[in-house]
């Protein structure tokens, strides 16, 4: 087992070391199983460790942590249900599959419920254990790429916020150099005292004399400019006449005046230049103050700002999810566009107003969570989707904080996981159809012993009379093993209905004359007939007919199977329409069914009265039918009859190239 499950999983590409962690958690009281899985698993790449109940599988759980837990449901000490549920309350995001046996089917059900990711029946088939290994990693991978998504939208908003901040401090010195002016006043005597305040300004400061001299000037000037030594004040810039200082000493008003700024090395670079003059005691401007902060800088980095903030909007809008911004409010205040083009939301509506429709939070809500711990929170919930159609939503939160460290908002992360949780119902569906086939085949297996065991009696007795038991025994079992063959493939078989435009009237008609020497050898009248109003329509005749024929075969053994000897029994086969909807009825006086009878008869492998059916034909009809927006129902009681109807829609459109009419899918 252990070798074909490794080749499929290296025919399909699929590594598990390259992306897991490959710890695993055997759980089993059979020591057989838990060498022979043990071995086929580590062949895969895991790192098994076992154990032989429930209990000791718990304690190695919180020693090791798994992400995969493998465990049987029927164990001493502690069953595998109560360790599923253990595991899950203590780590929601394991990912736990249960062994059962073909009996055990409604606890596999039950561990489902419990949030198992999947089960495999013993013993344990390759391609079983494969899907539910698969389908683990992929559910523990979707969870990491999430994580990641949130965790590098977080960086990525951290580090932009960062560079904004910078930006603005930046920019906002011309701002605040108007504010300092009162300040620099009072530097008079001390120029060195005083230039050294403005050491730590990411700008250059430099004092000017009357005599349009550079006297004195901080750290960053000297760095870019070199020293001062009486350079001259209209030596820094170009073409200014007259210069900023000499501008403040005429006109004894400060300046801002945006200039090209010339370095020693012969460069230059756009500057905005500040001024302020310094007045001595009599009110005469004594010296100027002036502050260049280069722009290119400020340039660069809005450059780089938008820059960043173009790429982080097109990382917001292209994600493969749907984010929202939401306040402690819960109004969303930023969304990403595919948000905006499934929800047709608008900035303000509240979370739960979009979602859920609803008028108040919902309970428990993940974003409210973070607001409260500060911590990030994930669950899975329900939300109406466009048309109110309803999806199934992975939801993860992050707090966003200001420089405080105060959460303001909160980034909330949903995916749409509708079709992964439609599979596994699928999936599920599809085990218990396995599971029913199995038994059903086991069935009509013993039953095809019996026959052959009287055959073979018959022979060794020369009793021609067992030998023609056995053998009426064995065909009786063959046409079951057949019709259910039949059922099957056309269950599973993906169907491409022909649409025709039929007259119904025709076409009830020929259905009744092919059912209608069968019904009239039992003596069961048959009564076929169309409203007059109900000419020509569209629907697929050869997948009518065969639904319409087998709820009249089980029409004839109702009424054949009547004790009611003297009763005259009828049938009818009718079709009438309302404005939207064409209608098929069948109806018989027989036997009837009780309302438990009527409740199983649309399951699979149900059978009530029949002995050659497979169980399967009304199920198929009914499968049929919801796929193609039309449904069957019935209605009995016992002693009077049924009544089973067929609804369609009266008319379909054009469909596209290559598009079924109503459901492109196939029938499974």
């Amino acid at each position: 087992m252990g070798r074909a499950i490794r080749d499929r999983f290296r025919y399909d590409g699929y590594r598990v070391l390259d992306t897991m962690d490959t710890t695993l958690l055997l759980v089993d009281d059979e020591e057989g199983i838990r060498t022979v899985l043990g071995i086929a698993l580590a062949d895969l790449g895991y790192l098994v460790r076992a154990a032989a109940d429930g209990r000791q599988g718990l304690r190695i759980f919180h020693e090791l942590r798994p992400p995969i837990v493998i465990t049987d449901i029927k164990m001493p000490v502690m069953d595998g249900i109560e360790l599923l549920q253990r595991i899950k309350h203590e780590s929601p995001d394991t990912e736990v599959i249960v062994l059962t046996g073909h009996g055990d089917m409604d606890l596999a059900i039950r561990c489902l419920k419990l949030e198992a990711t999947d089960f495999v029946t013993k013993p344990i088939n390759d391609d079983a254990l494969e899907i539910a290994l698969k389908r683990a990693n992929d559910r523990i991978r979707m969870r990491r790429q999430l994580r990641d998504y949130t965790e590098d939208l977080e960086k990525l908003v951290e580090e932009k916020s960062a560079q904004l901040i910078a930006a603005e401090r930046r920019a906002a010195v011309g701002q605040t150099l108007e504010g300092l002016t009162s300040a620099l006043q009072n530097i008079t005597g001390d120029l060195d005292g005083g230039i050294a305040c403005f050491n730590d300004l990411p700008c250059m400061v430099s004092i000017h004399s009357p005599d349009l001299k550079i006297i004195a000037a901080n750290q960053r000037f000297i760095d870019k400019m070199g020293p001062p030594a009486n350079r001259a004040s209209a030596d820094l810039y170009i073409g200014e006449t007259p210069c900023p200082a000499e501008a403040t000493f005429s006109s004894g008003q400060g300046q801002r005046i945006s200039t090209t700024l010339t370095y020693p090395d012969g460069s230059e670079s756009p500057v905005v230049v500040h001024t302020a003059p310094i007045r001595n005691a009599a009110g005469r401007v004594e010296l100027v103050v002036e502050i260049a902060a280069d722009v290119a800088e400020i340039r660069r980095l809005q450059d780089a700002l938008r820059s960043a903030q173009q790429r982080y909007q097109q990382l917001f809008n292209e994600a493969p999810c749907y984010i929202t911004v939401q306040d402690r409010d819960l109004r969303i205040i930023e969304a990403n566009r595919r948000f905006r083009e499934d929800f047709s939301s608008t900035s303000g509506a509240h979370c739960y107003q979009v979602y859920q429709q609803r008028d108040s939070a919902c309970p428990q809500c993940p974003v409210a969570e973070t607001f409260a711990d500060g911590l990030p929170h994930h669950c899975e919930k329900e939300a109406s989707g466009p048309q109110d159609a309803i999806r199934r939503m992975l939801v993860q939160t992050a707090p966003l904080q200001d420089s405080s460290g105060t959460i303001t908002h909160v980034i909330e992360m949903s995916t749409d996981v509708t079709q992964i949780r439609r599979l596994q119902e699928q999936l599920a569906s599809l085990g218990l159809m396995v599971g029913s086939v199995s038994h059903a085949i086991k069935g009509l297996l013993t039953g095809l012993d019996g026959g052959m065991y009287l055959v073979d009696r018959g022979f060794a007795k020369d009793d021609q009379a067992q030998i023609k038991e056995g053998w009426d025994t064995v065909r009786v079992v063959m046409s079951r093993i057949r019709n259910m063959v039949n059922d099957i493939l056309f269950y599973a078989k993906e169907k491409d209905l022909k649409w025709q435009r039929i007259d119904v009237g025709t076409f009830i008609r020929d259905v009744a004359d092919q059912i209608r020497p069968k019904i009239e050898r039992h003596g069961i009248a048959l009564i076929a007939t169309a409203v007059d109003d109900l000419k020509e329509t569209e629907i697929d005749p050869g997948m009518l007919q065969a639904i319409l024929a087998n709820l009249l075969d089980n029409a004839v053994e109702a009424c054949t199977t009547d004790p009611d000897g003297r009763k005259r029994h009828v049938i009818t086969l009718e079709a009438h329409v309302d404005p939207d909807h064409l209608f098929f009825t069948v109806g018989d006086n027989g036997v009837g069914m009780d309302s438990d009878t009527l409740d199983k008869i649309f399951t699979p492998y149900f059978i009530s009265r029949k002995k050659e059916g497979s169980g399967l034909g009304l199920f198929i009809a009914s499968r049929i039918l919801e796929k193609n927006r039309g449904s069957i129902s019935a209605v009995s009681s016992p002693g009077n009859g049924a009544l089973f109807t067929i609804r369609l829609p009266r008319s379909i459109s054009t469909p596209p190239a290559g598009v079924h009419p109503f459901n492109n899918e196939s029938s499974f």
